[in-house]
């Protein structure tokens, strides 16, 4: 299934948080890419990223985000939202 993860920070990061957190989180965040659990991700200034995601499970995809750096020390967290194919557009298919 595809899952939607938009990122919300608690609260603006400070540049020790920075220094202290983004080294082990961009590394983090690739490895979830290069594994196939993130398929696409944007960013949102002063908000965070957007991630599609390849997961099981909503459960499996929060599950997955909680290994994220920022996530497991309470200073960022995902609104997760299951996606899928738009349906209506099967209609367009004669013999659908």
């Amino acid at each position: 299934m595809k899952v939607m993860a938009i990122a919300s920070v608690k609260s603006p990061l400070t540049p020790e948080q920075r220094q202290q957190y983004l080294p082990s989180e961009v590394p983090a965040t690739l490895k979830h890419y290069l594994d196939g659990h993130i398929e696409q991700f944007w960013f949102r200034e002063n908000a965070g990223p957007i991630f599609l995601m390849n997961a099981e499970s909503v459960e499996q995809a929060k599950a997955t985000l909680a290994t994220l750096p920022l996530v497991a020390a309470n200073l960022m967290s995902y609104d997760l939202i299951p996606v899928s194919p738009l349906l209506p557009l099967g209609l367009l298919i004669q013999g659908k």
